[in-house]
């Protein structure tokens, strides 16, 4: 797919074979944008009669194609509802843009003028830009590896966002930023839509090494189990030595800051390839869904990507924690004690609570780059699901800042996430009669009490933990997330 950046000031004159144009509705009355109302002019009031007629109402995510209106370039106009005009923003034009792209993948049009970014009034257009393509490319996603028959690809070619009264570096920037996220947004979707016998630990490293091929400023490095071995990593080989698949302790540093020995970043993801809960078994029902228990290095990477194409200015080190959780006679069992990279012993009182027996190692072992910024994601427990559903990530975090900075870069892009707290009441539950920690809190809290097992491993650092367990994926497909705000929170630090 291509995507520009078009300057029309008379979207009656565009030579693209659909332009995309919103509509609104205030008080039951349906209203034209100013491109609309260029077009209605153009088409001497063909567009409103037809909306006067009261079939089309506007609602959000509406659609309505018109053909052959008269005195109109473009053989088809598409109307989009936007709801009100004062509720139009970045969230609602990636919202309308999925809704554009469903109608128009139905059709045989192979380019569009999309004319939504250019009715975001008194607000910056640069989010709504970035959107546009990441709803646009979000909609056209689809892995057919699978398929012995094949879907045809959409006709659909090229997206033009169009912008009546020219556009700047910004823009450019901006629809640059919504191309790089959406291609990290695919990465991350194909590495965790694959099944568990494909992606592997070993296919994630094989994909990350691919990935630091392709760019000059990405090198990697990875751990094989004999190396987590002599560095004292016994809490992950804990989970990994289940499995005939080995485990990988996945490392790539981005460097794009102008001082190379600047501080990174720090990401790190859990990549649980497939988790079956290991001796304390899951239940049968959609646990294939649990080829998704690596979305955080999957999202990790995707970030990864992003950054790179979008050469932002800092270094980010990332590492992947890629395991596999298997019953056998080799599995750990309910009651063994470990000893982590950290020293730390902990007694394994859930073998299916293994995210953050990965993680803590991962944990430790980033802090060899000393980051100025730790930020870990995982599905890491179904307690966050019942906390907050799919459409919010929990963020714990032990630095105020850090935590706001996360949330404000997803209410930027729509990626959000709600904080939850942490405290000595919730550490107590992690109480062990015969180690320092046991894996698993009693007395509910689930995710508060994950996250403050992960915050035993994190006291040096400025640390968050994105628990994305139900927003990495919905129903049988991977989301992309949280891409977008990871992506956004490194943009805005790169600019400050």
């Amino acid at each position: 797919m291509k995507y520009a950046l078009n300057s029309h000031n008379n979207p009656a004159t565009d030579s693209q074979d659909c332009v995309v144009i919103p509509v609104f509705s205030e008080d039951k009355k349906v209203i034209l944008s100013n491109a609309g109302n260029q077009l209605d002019k153009a088409s001497a009031g063909e567009i409103s009669s037809i909306l006067d007629k009261g079939d089309f109402k506007a609602n959000t995510s509406d659609t309505q194609m018109l053909y052959d209106v008269a005195g109109i370039k473009a053989s088809r106009v598409l109307l989009v509802g936007c709801g009100k005009s004062s509720d139009f923003e970045a969230k609602t034009v990636n919202q309308v843009s999925q809704a554009a792209s469903k109608t128009l993948q139905k059709t045989s049009i192979k380019s569009v003028s999309c004319y939504l970014s250019d009715s975001i009034t008194g607000k910056p257009k640069s989010t709504a830009i970035t959107q546009t393509i990441i709803g646009f490319a979000d909609s056209l996603y689809q892995l057919q590896d699978y398929k012995s028959k094949k879907k045809d690809a959409p006709s659909l070619e090229e997206v033009c966002v169009s912008l009546s009264n020219g556009f700047d570096e910004s823009a450019q920037t901006a629809l640059d930023n919504g191309i790089a996220i959406s291609e990290g947004m695919k990465l991350t979707r194909d590495l965790a839509n694959h099944p568990g016998n494909v992606c592997t630990p070993t296919f994630i490293a094989e994909t990350a090494t691919s990935l630091a091929n392709d760019y000059k400023s990405v090198d990697i490095d990875v751990l094989e189990e004999a190396d987590m071995e002599k560095l004292g990593m016994h809490s992950f080989l804990s989970v990994s030595k289940g499995s005939d698949e080995p485990g990988k302790m996945i490392i790539l540093q981005y460097f794009g800051a102008k001082n190379k020995k600047q501080q990174p970043i720090a990401l790190v993801g859990k990549g649980v390839t497939f988790d079956t809960g290991g001796i304390s078994l899951k239940p049968g029902a959609n646990m294939d869904e649990m080829k998704f228990d690596m979305g955080g290095a999957a999202g990790m990477l995707g970030t990864l990507k992003a950054c790179a194409e979008m050469q932002l200015d800092i270094n980010v080190v990332v590492v992947l924690a890629a395991a596999e959780n298997m019953p056998s006679a080799r599995a750990s069992k309910p009651g063994d004690i470990v000893t982590s990279m950290k020293g730390i012993t902990i007694e394994v009182l859930n073998t299916d609570a293994e995210g953050r027996l990965v993680l803590c190692d991962a944990l430790t072992y980033v802090g060899k780059y000393n980051p100025s910024i730790v930020i870990d994601a995982a599905t890491l427990t179904g307690a966050c699901i019942v906390a907050l559903g799919h459409h919010i990530c929990a963020v714990l975090s032990n630095d105020d800042a850090l935590a706001n900075d996360l949330m404000d870069a997803g209410n930027t892009i729509h990626d959000r996430a709600w904080r939850l707290p942490m405290g000595d009441d919730y550490k107590k539950q992690l109480k062990s009669s015969f180690a320092d920690l046991g894996n698993i809190g009693a007395g509910g809290a689930g995710t508060i009490t994950a996250a403050c097992f992960l915050g035993e491993f994190t006291k040096d650092y400025k640390w968050a933990h994105l628990d994305i367990a139900g927003t990495a994926w919905k129903g049988k497909d991977a989301t992309g997330r949280p891409v977008p705000l990871l992506s956004q929170f490194l943009i805005n630090q790169a600019n400050k």
